[in-house]
């Protein structure tokens, strides 16, 4: 009997171990995600997330004229609808600047740069920003977990390039400027992340489509952050004139959901990024929360009357399908951010479709659901639509307001749409969250002309319940470090960080400087500052600012030395060092005991830089050598002399890790300044309508040196570089072939043009493009000079 007992409670144990084990297999299935970072370029000169919603809370529209630079579109308009081969609109949501960017900070050429489809140009600044608002350092060595998702469905830039009677301007770069899957794969590449990278082009729905599959990825654990990116430009006459002959496209050149006179939609451009990942670790590591995402859902119409009619079943399915993934209700539901192209065919369906899936629940709760399209306001982004409709839902979770989703001026809401029997509106005004029990849940709509159909739930941020406040401490000094890839984006970026500063309180400080510290990269061109206080921090960073910028150091600190007094038998300074230092330093990681001296050095070199012990006479200090300088900063009391001993490596380029300087209760802010981008204008004008391209430029090279004098043949060969390079100015010997923007592309036109005039032995395997240009150069001259005399 016994025996069966214990077998019996053995069974017992492990059925609620399994059952335990279940769970926790169903929770990561549908493990929520955080919103941690957000960037984009929307039309109306809309760059930042506060200007997007100053521009939501508001009224008007960001639809425009078509832009000079876009010669096509406007040689193909006609304003009467149905002419063959012409375009009925003449305006749509344009960018207000496409053509600018910063080519340098990224690492390409010039030339690569005025070849790149803009949208791929626009997504590195975006996908760049996203990541800083998230506070995510990204440094190429360090190869970050980091899965970009893309949807783009065109890519328009490289047509001008065809011209089927002259093919010379085809290069190397005709592919990779403009396929889609290079979009997203620049990203990653740049940025040196190892995650998956996947464009998809799901037509209308690829934005929410690419979301869909980031926040599988997320929690199947194949990454630890995800970019998602929607991106679309307006460059090709070929598909305007299409959509105008299948009258897709409104008359009005505006999209006017769920309104009488909706009659089509107006197109529009743009890029958003997100930056997700999953919510357990963005609040374990605090990084800022904006809104999380519960669910997500794709789906296909099928067996629908045609390929681009919508499908009514199949939207109430995605959407179910969607609200069981997030595990919320239909009456939970607050808000829907539609997709609303604003089509006679299209809004019925759609709203009928959120009827059939939410109408009872909404009905029984008493409260009417609030739904609303940005298309109206920014036009139909087409791949990037998914986008604009997340960023503007998110913005409204954080605020708990609904803009309003028409005006007075727009008329009567289609009358084909049952209104007073579904209890759903579309509301004229902006106001207030819809009160229910405390939680704001939205979802979002996406349907594709492709038949894919997407919906997202998203839901407002609510932080754990903060435990009881610590004492506030006494003011400690503080280090803010800034950096950028030249001195005049240094200076804007100190700039913008003084007005935070002289607004920031003491509780803002902490959080500030640890983001500025820790969530930004760091670059050549560098200031640090130590103060105690927003105000000191202040006064010290504008007198920096004063100042003319330091010359990066060309070799910065590889190691640091410590200096302890007394003999090795005595630990007591090591002691009183190593706890003054966990005390400023409650992040610092944890060493194994026993050895003082040990413990102190493992203590330092978590910032960085590996640590020595000597010792010697005098108080305890740090050297170092930077540009063959010795230098020297005390560390008697950490407290004090820490951030300044930090502050002069960090000046003189030292590589380090500053997140153990972080204060107990500092958070990661998402409000900061962004990396100012220095931006040039890289454009290849559209050929005349019925015309290819002009033909390739006059080659104007000078004539090659006698191949016996090396040093004409260097200097030549650094011209040749500099063209095929398409240098603003003369090239940098110092630098490597790969930091002046060259890569295996550029390596082959180069020696194909350096081929032309002399015989070269050397193999790629010889010439590796991370050498110095002068050494890569001065081997090729010296090969040319040997062959003759061979």
């Amino acid at each position: 009997m016994d025996t069966i007992r214990r077998l019996m409670e053995d069974q017992l144990k492990l059925s609620r171990r399994l059952q335990s084990r279940v769970r926790e297999l169903e929770d990561e299935r549908h493990a929520p995600l955080a919103v941690v970072g957000t960037a984009l370029r929307l039309p109306g000169g809309l760059d930042t997330p506060d200007a997007y919603w100053d521009f939501l809370r508001g009224t008007g529209t960001a639809y425009s004229s078509i832009p000079e630079d876009r010669p096509g579109l406007r040689a193909v308009y006609d304003p009467e609808p149905g002419r063959p081969g012409r375009s009925y609109v003449d305006k749509a949501g344009f960018l207000s600047d496409i053509t600018h960017f910063d080519a340098d900070f990224f690492g390409i050429s010039q030339r690569e740069a005025r070849l790149l489809d803009p949208q791929q140009r626009m997504l590195l600044e975006t996908a760049w920003e996203a990541l800083e608002r998230a506070g995510i350092a990204v440094r190429r060595a360090d190869r970050l977990d980091v899965g970009v998702y893309l949807g783009m469905m065109a890519s328009e830039y490289s047509e001008r390039l065809e011209d089927r009677a002259d093919l010379t301007r085809i290069d190397p770069y005709y592919t990779t400027g403009g396929g889609l899957c290079f979009g997203a794969g620049r990203i990653s590449h740049v940025m040196g992340f190892r995650g998956p990278v996947l464009s998809v082009d799901t037509a209308c729905s690829s934005s929410l489509s690419a979301l869909h599959l980031a926040v599988r990825g997320l929690r199947a654990r194949e990454c630890r952050y995800a970019l998602v990116c929607g991106s679309n430009l307006l460059l090709s006459a070929n598909l305007m004139v299409s959509l105008c002959q299948t009258r897709a496209l409104s008359p009005e050149c505006r999209s006017k959901s769920f309104l009488a006179s909706a009659d089509g939609y107006g197109r529009g451009e743009g890029v958003g990024v997100l930056v997700l990942m999953r919510l357990a670790d963005a609040e374990r590591e605090g990084r800022p929360v904006l809104a999380v995402v519960r669910g997500t859902a794709v789906n296909h119409d099928g067996a629908a009357s045609g390929l681009t009619a919508p499908n009514g079943p199949a939207q109430q399915e995605v959407i179910r399908a969607a609200l069981a993934d997030a595990r919320v209700e239909p009456g939970d539901l607050g808000y829907v951010e539609a997709h609303g192209t604003g089509t006679a065919l299209g809004d019925p369906i759609e709203v009928g479709a959120l009827d059939g899936v939410l109408g009872a629940a909404i009905r029984a709760r008493g409260l009417p659901l609030p739904i609303g399209s940005v298309k109206s306001r920014l036009g139909h982004l087409e791949a990037a639509s998914g986008m604009a409709a997340v960023l503007k839902t998110v913005l409204m979770l954080r605020h708990g307001e609904i803009p309003a989703a028409r005006s007075a001026e727009d008329g009567e809401l289609n009358p084909h749409i049952p209104w007073e029997r579904m209890g759903i509106t579309v509301p004229d005004r902006n106001q207030p969250w819809p009160a229910a029990d405390g939680r704001r849940i939205a979802g979002v709509n996406s349907f594709g002309m492709s038949g894919t159909n997407a919906h997202v739930v998203l839901e407002a941020y609510r932080p754990p319940a903060a435990g009881p406040r610590a004492a506030s401490a006494a003011p400690r000094p503080e280090l803010l470090t800034l950096s950028a890839k030249d001195p005049v984006a240094l200076g804007e970026l100190a700039a913008s960080v003084l007005g935070h500063l002289k607004q920031a309180g003491p509780d803002r400080l902490p959080s500030l400087c640890h983001t500025l510290r820790a969530g930004r990269a760091a670059f050549a061109h560098r200031i640090a500052v130590v103060g105690t206080g927003a105000a000191e921090l202040a006064d010290v960073l504008a007198a920096a600012i004063q100042r003319p910028a330091p010359e990066p150091v060309a070799q910065p600190p590889r190691r640091l030395v410590l200096l302890l007094p007394g003999e090795p038998a005595d630990g007591a300074p090591a002691v009183s060092c190593l706890a003054a230092l966990r005390e400023i330093c409650p992040a610092l990681p944890a060493a194994p005991g026993g050895d003082p001296v040990a413990e102190l050095a493992a203590a330092l070199g978590a910032f960085g830089l590996p640590v020595t012990v000597h010792r010697g006479e005098g108080p305890v200090r740090l050297t170092w050598e930077a540009d063959g300088r010795r230098c020297s900063a005390p560390l008697a009391d950490p407290a004090g002399d820490l951030p300044a001993a930090l502050a002069a490596l960090f000046t003189d380029g030292a590589d380090l890790r500053l997140d153990p300087l972080r204060g107990s209760g500092a958070q990661l802010l998402g409000d900061l300044p962004t990396y100012p981008f220095q931006r040039r204008r890289f454009w290849i004008e559209e050929p005349a309508l019925g015309q290819g391209p002009s033909g390739a430029r006059a080659d104007d090279r000078p004539a090659a040196p006698d191949s016996g004098d090396p040093v004409a043949v260097r200097s030549y060969l650094l011209a040749e570089l500099a063209a095929v390079l398409e240098a603003p100015g003369e090239l940098d010997p110092s630098r490597s072939f790969l930091e002046a923007g060259g890569d295996s592309f550029m390596s082959t036109l180069f020696i194909t043009r350096v081929e032309e005039n002399y015989e070269v032995g050397l193999t790629a395997e010889d010439l590796p493009l991370d050498l110095p240009l002068t050494e890569l150069l001065g081997r090729l001259a010296d090969d040319i000079a040997g062959g003759v005399r061979a």
